[in-house]
Parts: structure tokens; C-alpha cells; sequence
């Protein structure tokens, strides 16, 4: 039996940490928890392997960015979202489970009708909590293309979560707990040195 390197010892406990974060974000990008499963152990067997090079960094950030370009990938090759419920939920729940639930189905619904671009951003901007500046190095792109993209994705989000049903107040405590209003010009993103 071989002795565990330090090498292997670091990336396990990197792994050990980011797995729950690393599973979270990528069931947000793509609704299903099968998938999201899946894309988090290519993220870190790519991370594995490239541990010198992601470790000299931030290695969570390029575990993050290798999760959203495998999901790019994905979306290219299906080209079609299919959304399925989660299997642990309950059948019978109680009312805070059950709304909880509710609302987290009528946020991923609305997630999958933005564009792939626009529903990466979003996620990683609103949901996961980067700046602007974060998710603009992880996708590779202009700080100001994730400005006008997180506007235009949370305007539609916006557009169709306010067609459900206004009698329903867990569409409506979702609409003003997860979707920030898009800032006026003069304020910034304080997060962003």
C-alpha cells in the first residue's frame, strides 16, 4: 500500500471544502440534480489534474470556472434544458419545507427560460454571491457584457415571475427576496476593488 502524498492530501481537503458549494452552484446552472452531480466530478477531476497550476491561485475559483465552462459544453452538445425534481423531496412536508421547495422549483423554472449566458451569470452574480469583476474572469468575458447580461437576465426573470399568479404569495416573496433591482448609474458594485 502506497502513503498518501501531501499533493494528494491538499486537493482532498481542497475537495472535502468545495464539493457542497461546487454541487450547489451547478444544480443552479442547470436544474438537475443528476447532471449537477456529474459536471462537480468532472470539475474536480479536471482541477485534480491541474491542481499546481489551480492551486496557485484561488483553486476554488478555478474549480467554479472549470463547473460553468463543462456546463457551456453541456448546454451545446443537448442544446435543451429538462428539468426534473429533485429526488429527495418529500412527499408530505410541512408548510416551511413546502414553500421552501416551491419557491426554489419557480426560481429554477424561471432560471431555464434565460439564455445560457444570461442564466451563468445570473447564477454566479445573484445566487452564488461574485462581483462583477469574479464572474467576469470566470467566463471570460467584459465586466460591462456581465453588467448588461445580469440586467437583461433579471429583467426577464423579473417578466416571468410576475406572470404567475399574483394571488400566490410564494411567487411574490421569491420576486422581492432573490432578485436585486438593477443598480441606477451611480451606484457600484462596493465588492469590486
Amino acid at each position: 500500500m502506497r502513503a498518501v502524498t501531501s499533493h494528494e492530501q491538499e486537493f482532498s481537503d481542497f475537495m472535502a471544502s468545495a464539493a457542497p458549494r461546487l454541487a450547489r452552484t451547478a444544480w443552479l446552472l442547470c436544474g438537475d440534480v443528476h447532471l449537477a452531480d456529474e459536471l462537480v466530478q468532472q470539475a474536480l477531476t479536471r482541477t485534480y489534474l491541474h491542481w499546481r497550476t489551480a492551486r496557485e491561485r484561488d483553486p476554488y475559483a478555478y474549480a467554479r470556472r472549470t463547473l460553468a465552462n463543462l456546463r457551456v459544453d453541456t448546454w451545446r452538445r443537448r442544446r435543451r434544458e429538462v428539468l426534473v425534481a429533485p429526488p429527495d423531496l418529500p412527499e408530505a412536508a410541512s408548510d416551511a419545507r413546502a414553500d421552501q421547495h416551491a419557491e426554489r422549483d419557480v426560481l429554477v423554472r424561471a432560471l431555464a427560460t434565460l439564455t445560457a449566458r444570461q442564466r451563468r451569470i445570473v447564477v454566479l452574480r445573484h445566487l452564488v454571491g461574485l462581483s462583477e469583476r469574479e464572474v467576469a474572469d470566470d467566463l471570460g468575458v467584459s465586466v460591462g457584457t456581465v453588467k448588461s447580461t445580469a440586467s437583461r437576465g433579471l429583467a426577464q426573470l423579473r417578466s416571468v415571475l410576475g406572470a404567475a399568479d399574483p394571488a400566490d404569495a410564494r411567487g411574490g416573496a421569491l420576486r422581492t427576496a432573490r432578485l436585486p433591482h438593477h443598480p441606477t448609474s451611480d451606484q457600484t458594485d462596493r465588492r469590486q476593488p
